[in-house]
Parts: structure tokens; sequence; C-alpha cells
């Protein structure tokens, strides 16, 4: 074996051990290639967060050898971080025809479009992208949205799949999955396989996205008040069944919210929706018609404070109001960490009078899920038989239980990699073995910074969400080493201060004394008089109110 012998090496900078932010890498020698580039929503003490992406220095670093960014499918979770990532990495990006549709919305709003370039693929054993010593082809597989595909990536050292996300659904919304280009794929051999973990602790089947449109069209028929329906925006195959549904129901329907209507409109245009003529009318419309002959399509499936379902369900929409008797409908299930939003939207409709329709547990049947259960993850290990295995997109109890079904089916459990971000399986000669690891972590997104907010701005915001802040002003003679003003203390989040003069009185009085004893020594370094302020404040705080306050000494010297 020749030392100087090209690896191949994969690994995720996104996506394991976590529910979005996928982002997975695969370099031979001196060729990379990206799969995909998503996003994730911020946890809880991620305070004033927007969204979450991938930290891309390994890239950056290595930006000469990076030959083009893939993508699987148009989910934020898998394109979600493109217009952050492109700024600092401009490398082409191949996706198919809705996805880079949807890419280059974002491209335009974040002023990106023409400067990119965007190259279309197909899912046909014909079609390949030719990436250095890779070469790529692609193969159909059934989603929550049109122009899905799996990537296999040929390399000298052997084949890697990547399954994007998939489940086996027979009788899709669109097209159905290409069972005999994969099996074809497991044919010529597979050396390493990564697969779409997200359902890996459900047994059996994914029901059909067509029994969806079943039942929503039993709803509509039945129910004789105004329908509101909350989706993913990008969930085109289910925005296909609730207009399916409406327009057999003899009901118009009413788009809101900015991003359904991006996305509904490109859809459109590009063929993968059918739109009977008439069928649409703007929601400012939807009062002037009876209720039976009205369907509202719109966001806020997650419970998102800003969007048009959220918005309603606080009476603060422009022009849509709940009415009592309406019936919502969540046509989603709540991503890990939302219930809790999704719960108080909820909560926030039946207050206003509306019958509410949610959760995994609802019997009506209006939601399934896009992601293979495990029946069907056992299916693709069957088609692909792959010689290593790798979980993928999926938090870690899930990717375990994937790894799990996969030793049962006769993977020997040294052939798989459980990993978490950043740890890097290496090839050569066949033979695959843990090799380190590479820099990750999560770069914060809030407003226009683009991680500029690390650990300590998110531990300052968490002190002053529980204590809040203190600020004490001071003013200091330059010429006589004397206090000329204040101490004045203004507070916010700690005390109401009309109800504690005389807390913030004394505390005033040790301020002055403090400050007062150090300037008699001729301590003039600001740095230690402000430390000087704030450790005896912290300290008398605390012993009065048990509470530690953010304390924020300023002083002035004229």
């Amino acid at each position: 074996m020749s030392r100087n012998q090209p690896k191949l090496s994969i690994f995720a900078l996104g996506g394991l051990g976590e529910i979005g932010k996928n982002m997975y890498v695969v370099r031979y020698g001196d060729d990379i290639v990206v799969i995909d580039a998503g996003l994730t929503f911020p946890e809880e003490e991620m305070l004033g967060v927007d969204i979450v992406i991938p930290d891309i220095s390994y890239l950056e670093e290595n930006r000469r050898f990076v030959r083009g960014i893939l993508l699987t499918h148009g989910h934020e979770d898998h394109i979600g971080a493109l217009p952050y990532i492109l700024k600092k990495l401009n490398v082409p990006v191949y996706g198919t025809r809705l996805t880079l549709g949807l890419v280059d919305l974002k491209l335009k709003e974040a002023g990106l479009r023409g400067t990119v370039k965007l190259s279309e693929v197909h899912p046909s054993p014909n079609f390949e992208l030719h990436l250095g010593a890779i070469r790529a082809t692609f193969f159909r597989v059934t989603h929550s949205i049109p122009d899905s595909v799996g990537i296999a990536l040929e390399t000298p050292e052997g084949v890697v799949v990547h399954t994007g996300d998939f489940k086996f659904d027979q009788t899709p919304v669109g097209h159905p999955a290409d069972f005999q280009r994969m099996a074809e794929i497991g044919r010529r051999g597979v050396l390493a396989l990564l697969s779409d973990s997200t359902n890996a602790e459900r047994p059996g089947f994914t029901g059909s996205e067509r029994s969806v449109g079943k039942n929503l069209a039993k709803i509509f028929e039945l129910h004789r008040t105004r329908i509101i329906v909350a989706t993913f925006a990008t969930n085109v195959a289910r925005v296909q069944q609730v207009l399916t549904a409406a327009h057999a129901a003899g009901r118009k329907v009413a788009l809101a919210g900015r991003s359904l209507v991006n996305v509904v409109n490109l859809a459109r245009e590009l063929g993968y929706l059918e739109v009977p003529e008439g069928l649409f009318i703007e929601h400012g419309d939807a009062a002037t018609l009876p209720p039976d002959k009205v369907v509202v399509l719109l966001t806020g499936s997650q419970g998102e404070p800003m969007s048009a379902l959220s918005l309603m369900a606080r009476s603060s929409h422009r022009t849509l109001e709940i009415q009592k008797g309406d019936l919502v409908i969540f046509s989603a299930t709540p991503i890990p960490g939302n219930e809790r939003a999704v719960g108080r939207v909820v909560d926030q409709l039946y207050r206003l009078g509306a019958e509410v329709i949610y959760g995994p547990g609802s019997e009506t049947g209006v939601h399934v899920s896009g992601h293979g259960s495990q029946e069907e993850l056992k299916l693709m290990l069957n088609l692909m038989r792959p010689r290593y295995f790798i979980p993928v997109h999926g938090e870690y109890r899930m990717l375990a239980k994937h790894a799990q079904l996969a030793e049962e089916m006769g993977i020997p459990r040294e052939r798989i990699f459980v990993l978490d971000n950043g740890d890097v399986v290496e090839f050569q000669n066949g033979r695959g073995r843990l090799a380190g690891k590479v820099p990750v972590g999560n770069v914060l997104i809030d407003g226009l910074g683009v991680g500029d907010v690390g650990n300590i701005v998110l531990r300052d915001r968490k002190l002053l969400s529980q204590d809040g802040i203190l600020v004490v002003v001071v003013t200091i003679s330059r010429a006589n080493r004397t206090i000329l003003s204040g101490p004045d203390i203004v507070t916010r989040g700690f005390v109401y201060m009309r109800e504690s003069e005389t807390l913030i009185d004394e505390a005033n009085r040790l301020v002055h004394t403090v400050l007062s004893k150090l300037l008699e020594e001729n301590v003039s370094d600001w740095t230690t008089l402000k430390n000087n302020v704030r450790d005896a404040l912290s300290r008398f705080l605390y012993e009065r109110t048990r509470r530690r306050p953010m304390i924020l000494p300023i002083i002035m010297e004229v």
C-alpha cells in the first residue's frame, strides 16, 4: 500500500445528533464534495437567536478543493444556510429544478442572485457530474417535497450513497421512488451508505401521502364552517392535497404567509402544482364568502411567533381573524423543541372559539411523515447492500436505533459508524476506520449578525433574563478626585424602583462609601474602581434579595 495513496474521508459538519443543520462532506484526495447546507431552529437557551447554521471553517480553510455543493431537496434544513455560506464560500451549487428555484428565491432575498453558479441535475442514470476524481449521479426518492433525490458518489475507493430524506410511498403525490435505479446501484456495489434516520424509532411503514388527501376531502365535505390549514410552506405535496380537496368541496382557497405564497407561485410556475382556474382568492376577500366556501392555507404549523397562524391566534393579523366555529388543522407534526410553542397557539385558538385538529394522536389522519419508518429503512439497506453503514440525519438515539436495525440485517457492528458532527471516517483499500475530527460548531444568526453572538453574549442574555440589570452612574472630578454627582442607580428587570426606594438608597450610599474610600487612597485605575463597586454591590444585593443582577458601573470624569 502506497503511503501517498489518496484516502476517502466522510464526515458531517451538521445533522448528526440533531434535527436540521444538515451538511455532509465527502473528500477524496484534493477533491471535496459537500451534500446539503441546512439550518436549524435555536434551542430555548439561545435567547434572541433567529436560526443556527453549521460552522464551515474547515471548508473555508480548504476552499480551493471544494468542487461544489450538491442538494438533495429544497427543505430549509437542507438549503437554509446557503445564503450565509455562499457569501463566504462561493462555489457551484447543484440541485434539481424545484430545489434550485427555491435556492434562487433565497439568493434574491440575500442580494446574491446572479453571483452564484446554479446548475440543474437530473435523476437519471445517463446524467452525471464530474467533480474532480468524484463522479456524482442522482436517483429519485419520495419525500414531502417534489424533486427529492438521493446521491451516489463514485470515487476511486468505492461508491458512497447518500439517500437524502426519503420514504417508500407506493401511492405518492407526484413521481414514485426509482426502485430499479437503487437496486442497480446496490448490485454494482456500495462501499458506504449514509441513510436518513429520522423515523428509525417508528416500527412499520410510514403512511401514504395520498391517504391524507382522502381524509382532508372528507373533512372539507362534512364541516360546514371555515377551515384553516397550517403546514410547511415547502411541503408542496401537502399543498396540492389541500388545493385538490378544497376544489372538490367547492371551496375557494386564500393563501397567507409570505414564504407560502412564494413557494406556491414558484411551484405553480415550474409545473409542480396543479391549480384549478379561479381557485385562489385574496385573504382579504375570505370574509365576504360563506364560511363553508372558504379554506385558508397558511404557515405557522410550528408555532412560529410571526407566522400567519400565530398572528391570527393573537388577533394581530392585518386582515384575517379567528371566528367562533372555525376548524383549524395542523397538517404537520412539531419539530422536536417546538411542542410548547405549538401548544400555546392551540390554546389561544381554543380561547377564540375555534375547533383544532392537531398532534400525532389525532384520529383524522391529516398528516403523515415524509420520512421512512423501520421497514422502509430496512428496504433501503436491502436495496443498497452497503459494506459500511453510517446513519445520518437525526438525534443520537435515532442514529443508534438505525445502527441496530442495520446490525439485525447482517451488517457487522465493526462496519457501522454512529458518529457525532466532526467525526471522520476514513477509507483506504476498501477498509474503513475512525480517523480523528475536524472543527465543527454552531454559527448563530441574530438579525443581520452572522456569528457575532457567541457563548459570552448568550450568557449575558441569560443573566439579564433571570435577574435583570442594575446600572450605576457616577461623575468624578479630575482635578480633586471627588464625587461631583451620583451615584445614580437605574434598574430593569431587577426590582420595581418605586417600591424599593429603601434598597436603592442603601445601595447608593454603599457605592458612595466604596468610591470615596478608593479616591482617598489615590486609586485612579478605572478597572479597579469599577470592579470594587461591582463586587460590593453584588454582595449587598445578594444578601438583601438573593438575586444576582448584571451590574454595570459607569464612571465619568470631568
